[in-house]
């Protein structure tokens, strides 16, 4: 948007967040500081809300000086599940707010209690019943907003859904393409190329909301069958959804614990979290790739893969079903399988060939569906122009 004209475009963001952002031609940034935990007493049901209360307050704060020096936006995107939006029409009244919404929490039918490793407790349903509070402050909040699957928007409740449109972010699929060339030097020094038997892993960090233990478990009897795969697994050992473990422990320690001498550890690669280029470099480089996830938000990664030409083996979990069709552009199997991932898995490592059509297939659905040039960033200017600014 900033690249259009007559358009002046503002970033707005937490400074502590943004330390390592790379900045946008022509956007100038605006921070403002991370809001301090309160002080006194919150119940724990109530601390996301109490967090979120203080960065609406700290955003508006930071604003309002910009304010006074002539700034009066027109147009106001903003994640407002943090609490960014809450009070914006407070001190720009004559703006409107579209917000992304991303997640309305439920009890049960989504990624509470879905893993029966993690059972849901009569705690868990309290808190996450008060976490949308949030949510629906936010939802107040905003003029219209948008969810990236309709998976998504239909978690929302009804009296809601009708403000919001399905829109996803969008994927460069220009710099997210396949590349026979490819080739990647991993952390170890090891070398690897397109075209050689590389299995595929990729999450922010390595935790059960994105299925790395059941992927773990998969791995025994793959590398088994496959002698020589190599596996690459992307992602840190910290906790991006579901519960943390005691201090000092990780899920990754925790599942290769467990799978112990059962796989040959010299062939699996744990990169931690990669530079963007060297992401790519990863998923351009395998022959299967895994995305799992609990019934929750869809993973960016999951269409960069598919956009990247991988044959992707995903889960057969609802916002991954919107967009992965078993045998058409991509394989499913159930999450909660281990023996069926690794019976896709091998097939897909010992025969590229056959699932050729697959990658293309699943390319051509994200070029389609979810280009941000083509698709996507006309969406976003169709919803500008309906509100009639």
């Amino acid at each position: 948007m900033a690249k259009e004209e007559n358009i002046q475009v503002y970033g707005v963001g937490d400074a502590e967040w943004t330390k390592e952002t790379v900045p946008l031609d022509n956007v100038p940034l605006i921070t403002y500081p991370t809001p301090a935990e309160s002080p006194g007493v919150v119940h724990p049901y109530a601390k996301t809300f109490d967090t979120a209360v203080r960065r609406g307050h700290q955003v508006v704060q930071t604003l309002l000086m910009h304010k006074r020096q002539g700034l009066e936006p027109d147009l106001i995107f903003a994640h407002p599940g943090w609490g960014d939006a809450f009070y914006l029409k407070g001190i720009f009244p004559g703006a409107k707010v579209v917000g992304l919404f991303e997640y309305y929490y439920r009890t049960q039918g989504a990624d509470v209690g879905f893993d029966p490793e993690f059972p849901r407790t009569f705690d868990d349903t309290f808190r996450v019943h008060s976490l949308n509070a949030t949510q629906l402050l936010a939802l107040e909040s905003c003029d219209v907003g948008y969810s990236p699957t309709d998976w998504q928007r239909r978690c929302f409740p009804q009296a809601y859904r009708n403000r919001l449109r399905v829109i996803h972010d969008g994927i460069d699929t220009e710099k997210l393409r396949p590349d026979a060339t490819a080739s990647i030097t991993l952390p170890d020094g090891s070398v690897h190329h397109a075209g050689e038997e590389i299995l595929t892993y990729v999450s922010r960090n390595l935790e059960p909301y994105r299925g790395f233990h059941m992927f773990m478990r998969a791995l025994p009897a793959i590398m088994a069958e496959r002698p020589n795969c190599r596996v690459i697994i992307v992602g840190g050992d910290g906790v991006s959804y579901g519960k943390s473990l005691p201090s000092g422990e990780t899920y990754k320690a925790r599942y290769l614990a467990e799978v112990g001498g059962r796989v040959d550890h010299s062939r699996i690669h744990f990169t931690g979290h990669l530079p963007y280029a060297e992401y790519l470099k990863v998923l351009q480089v395998s022959r299967a790739h895994v995305y799992l996830t609990y019934p929750f938000i869809l993973s960016w990664s999951m269409l960069e893969a598919m956009s990247s030409g991988c044959l992707v083996i995903g889960s057969a979990t609802p916002s991954v079903r919107e967009v992965l069709h078993d045998g058409q552009n991509g394989l499913l199997v159930p999450f909660k399988n281990p023996d069926a991932l690794a019976k896709s898995a091998i097939d897909a490592l010992a025969n590229p060939e056959k699932y050729q059509e697959l990658r293309l297939a699943a390319r051509q659905t994200v070029i389609d569906k979810y280009d941000f040039e083509t698709v996507c960033y006309p969406e976003f200017k169709k919803l500008i122009h309906d509100l009639h600014i």
